[in-house]
């Protein structure tokens, strides 16, 4: 079979299982490129994409940042995703801004969310987000709009260990009226731990409701000054990932690779800055 035979097949499995799964559900899709690295192994972190993975990361990220994320989903154009996302240091904690797509004109879904982060001392955190939710297929489906909520904590029990939970969509929004259009219920908890300076390893439990637990690990490694490898492993769908990291000062650029068991490999890149 020629590569771009191989490559035709994929796109309509995809697109079969887009119009499928588009009438069931608004994912959820995480982004920045370094938790990818790490297999989304990320509810414990803190930093600009918090505002993804678990809002209280902004209570001990007092930082005006921007940054853009891009994959390309098995490396399939019509299945790229691409978000941006923003933080900015008020309120007695940090807010944050993040806006993704996913899809190609005939199916899309879009994701707005504004988030607080507060941190109590140096010990504790919580945040919040709300999100507007967008899907549009092409048909008689046409447009779909829905509101949700999602939240979280974080602990940090000694300097080097952080302990996280959060979860997202706790009230069971839907994206219309029907009860198949539903929005998933995910809760997640985690640690980070870093044993030296130079490593950091994340572990988390994901559970969806109705699915099985997803298990990830992800691990990080500065290897030089300013260049960062990145490793992870997940078990629900069984994926591999791997990166690097590059950072000097104030910006930052990430890539990553993640692959699926079935669906193969999909390509994952970052940039960010901070101002202050």
């Amino acid at each position: 079979m020629s590569n771009n035979a191989g490559r035709i097949i994929i796109l309509l499995a995809l697109l079969v299982f887009s119009v499928n799964y588009s009438s069931a559900q608004n994912d959820n899709f995480p982004v920045g490129t370094r938790a990818s690295a790490m297999a989304n192994a990320y509810v414990a972190e803190s930093d600009l994409w918090s505002v993804s993975h678990n809002q209280a990361g902004l209570g001990f990220y007092p930082h005006f940042a921007i940054g853009f994320h891009h994959e390309n989903k098995f490396v399939v154009p019509e299945y790229s995703l691409h978000a941006l996302g923003a933080t900015l240091p008020g309120l007695n904690g940090t807010l944050g801004f993040s806006y993704s797509y996913f899809g190609y004109t005939q199916f899309n879904e879009s994701k707005f969310g504004l988030a607080y982060g507060k941190s109590f001392g140096d010990k504790f955190s919580f945040g919040v987000q709300i999100n507007y939710h967008h899907t549009y297929l092409e048909g008689d489906y046409g447009n779909r709009n829905a509101l949700t909520v999602e939240g979280g904590l974080q602990y940090k029990p000694v300097e080097k260990i952080v302990i996280a939970a959060h979860i997202f969509n706790p009230t069971r929004s839907t994206i219309s009226e029907s009860v198949l259009d539903t929005i998933p219920t995910i809760m997640k908890v985690g640690t980070s731990i870093r044993p030296i300076d130079r490593l950091y390893i994340g572990l988390e439990a994901e559970k969806e409701l109705d699915e099985d637990l997803n298990l990830k690990t992800g691990v990080e490694y500065l290897i030089l000054e300013s260049i960062f490898l990145r490793g992870g492993f997940s078990t629900k769908p069984v994926n591999t990932t791997f990166g690097l990291g590059y950072k000097i000062k104030k910006l930052s650029a990430d890539i990553a690779f993640t692959h699926h068991e079935i669906l193969g490999f999909t390509p994952h890149f970052s940039f960010q800055v901070e101002f202050n």
